[in-house]
C-alpha cells in the first residue's frame, strides 16, 4: 500500500468563517436518520424536515440553501458563521475537512485551503484519526 501524503498528520481548526456552508450550489447530504436527529433538535415532533429546509434529490436527501449559496441553518451574527443544527449536524459536514476529495493530493488540499481558513492551521490531527474521519459513511 503506498504511503499517504498526510502520514504525518494535518492541522485544522474551525475558524467559523462558514465557507464551507455557503458559495455555489451543491448538496449536503442527509440520511433520513440525521433528518430526524434534526427534526428533533429543531423541537419538531413529526421527525421529518419540511421543503424549506430538505430537497429530494433522485433516491437521496440534501439540506436546502439560500439564494445567496448559504445552508439553510447557516447562522451569520458578529462576524461569525455558526450552524444553527450544530450538534446534529450531518456528518458530511462533521466531517470537513478530512474528505477523500482534499486529502488525495497535497495540491487538492492547498486547493481547498484557499477558502478555508482553518486548514493548515490549529490543532493537529493524526493520521489513524484523519483516516477514522475519511472512511466514515452515514449510508
Amino acid at each position: 500500500m503506498a504511503e499517504k501524503w498526510y502520514k504525518d498528520g494535518l492541522r485544522f481548526e474551525c475558524t467559523q468563517c462558514g465557507n464551507c456552508c455557503s458559495g455555489d450550489p451543491g448538496y449536503v447530504w442527509a440520511t433520513k436518520e440525521e433528518i430526524k436527529r434534526i427534526s428533533e433538535f429543531l423541537g419538531r415532533t413529526d421527525g421529518w424536515l419540511d421543503a424549506k429546509h430538505l430537497r429530494r434529490v433522485g433516491l437521496r436527501y440534501s439540506l436546502t440553501e439560500r439564494r445567496d449559496g448559504d445552508c439553510i441553518f447557516l447562522k451569520r451574527e458578529g462576524g461569525k458563521s455558526m450552524c444553527g443544527i450544530y450538534p446534529v449536524r450531518p456528518l458530511q459536514c462533521r466531517t470537513w475537512p478530512f474528505w477523500t476529495v482534499n486529502l488525495q493530493s497535497r495540491t487538492a488540499w492547498d486547493e481547498s485551503s484557499r477558502r478555508c481558513p482553518g486548514m493548515n492551521s490549529g490543532a493537529h490531527h493524526g493520521f489513524v484519526r484523519i483516516e477514522e474521519v475519511r472512511l466514515q459513511k452515514s449510508w
